[in-house]
């Protein structure tokens, strides 16, 4: 009985690595074993940075609010401190697509933010 042979699953395996490393740079598009471990380092570097995206986008949506409460004439954390204050519970990212989008009713937060400071 002849030996059977993995050649065919083999090179299955490798063309499915090779095809995920396609963009990659020198030799890790192309040789097995350097495509791996490129492969690995991507997938991990994928995962990582899916979760550091929530926090970047964060940063980004204080700084647009901070922006625009400093336009009216509020620091980010006195608005953010009277709009707690105020009972009023929006979040992070809804303000700052206000402040982009609809600066008037942005504008009429910071007046019920800045008559919860006065009274």
């Amino acid at each position: 009985m002849p030996r059977a042979k993995g050649g065919v699953t083999t090179r299955r395996r490798h063309k499915k690595l090779l095809t995920l490393t396609k963009g990659h740079r020198a030799t890790r598009h192309n040789l097995y074993r350097r495509a791996r471990e490129s492969m690995l380092h991507a997938l991990s570097y994928a995962y990582f940075h899916r979760r550091e995206r929530k926090g970047d986008m964060r940063r980004l949506w204080i700084s647009r609010v901070n922006a625009a409460s400093r336009a009216n004439g509020l620091s980010y954390s006195q608005f953010m401190n009277a709009l707690k204050k105020a009972g009023v519970e929006v979040n992070r990212k809804m303000l700052a697509d206000m402040a982009v989008k609809e600066p008037q009713s942005f504008e009429r937060l910071v007046t019920i933010a800045r008559g919860e400071i006065q009274g």
